[in-house]
């Protein structure tokens, strides 16, 4: 393939040019990062590295990544100049590392990040390998232009103290994408789906809490809580237990399945703002992009 004999022909050379630039590789359904960097000779972690990913990051067909050279060694950070009023740096002196490490959340889009860092949508876009006017994947790990500041990172709000009594209770932990699919599973539900959601409401964290007031790994509200109990759930749920939130979630969306004939989007669109809403008014720009992001996140989880 070109892009491989491109990478041997820098390698070729690694002796003759110290820096040798980095090939892009288009990810292919099924690939993973350490499935790349096996057939590029590299390991997980600096391929990851190399593209501002978590090493256990997942990927979606379509993302573009850098495939460094094997050796290569990392840019030595910026010397910060000498304080003087005379000095006159030179750009490559003073010139910033490119940020990385924003956790896109539900909700980002590339146009109020881009707003937020100071930036265009398509150098947002462009230093990501990303569509402008695509949607983004909560959990998507972006990389930010050099000396743009980092937008406001939030971290999922702790548990108040002492909750209203209504269930369910926000609680420490989390749960994994096997707990997920086990629950679903039993239930008759796509566990790719499932997982989908519950990633998208709360990343699998147990302790968040939305501004209306759902919580949970599934972000379920009291209402929703209430009436699972009582017309779908099979046993007591403790309202303090992360399992038991997923059940609940997990019940609510096979119900959600069944009265739209199996339509997954449409569904997840009822999750997300109710279906007797979407089905008076259609659905709104934001369930539209909630919608989007889950069917794009089924890929991560086996669907």
């Amino acid at each position: 393939m070109l892009r491989r004999a491109t990478l041997l022909a820098v390698l070729s050379l690694a002796t003759v040019c110290a820096s040798a630039p980095a090939a892009v590789h288009t990810v292919a359904a099924g690939e993973s990062l350490s499935s790349i960097a096996a057939a590029d000779g590299l390991t997980v972690a600096a391929l990851a590295a190399a593209n501002g990913l978590p090493p256990d990051a997942g990927l979606l067909q379509g993302t573009t990544l850098q495939i460094p050279a094997i050796g290569a060694a990392p840019a030595p950070a910026p010397v910060a100049p000498a304080a003087s009023a005379a000095a006159t740096p030179t750009a490559a002196a003073v010139a910033p590392q490119p940020l990385g490490a924003y956790t896109v959340r539900p909700g980002d889009t590339l146009s109020a990040l881009a707003a937020q860092t100071g930036v265009s949508v398509s150098q947002m876009a462009s230093a990501n390998g990303l569509d402008p006017d695509g949607f983004l994947v909560a959990g998507t790990v972006m990389k930010l232009p050099a000396g743009t500041p980092a937008p406001a990172q939030s971290s999922a709000p702790a548990p108040p103290a002492r909750t209203a009594a209504a269930a369910p209770e926000p609680t420490t932990g989390s749960v994994s994408a096997g707990d997920i699919a086990a629950v679903a599973s039993r239930n008759g539900v796509d566990a790719s789906l499932a997982s989908a959601i519950a990633w998208q409401e709360s990343g699998f964290s147990n302790g968040v809490v939305s501004s209306a007031g759902a919580r949970g790994v599934m972000q379920v509200l009291p209402g929703t809580w209430e009436w699972v109990q009582a017309n779908l759930a099979k046993r007591r749920l403790d309202p303090s237990s992360a399992i038991d939130n997923v059940g609940a979630g997990v019940l609510y969306l096979g119900s959600l399945l069944r009265d739209t004939g199996g339509d997954q989007a449409l569904a997840a669109a009822g999750y997300y703002q109710g279906i007797n809403s979407v089905r008076r008014i259609g659905m709104l720009p934001e369930t539209r992009r909630y919608v989007a992001n889950v069917m794009a996140l089924r890929g991560r989880f086996g669907g």
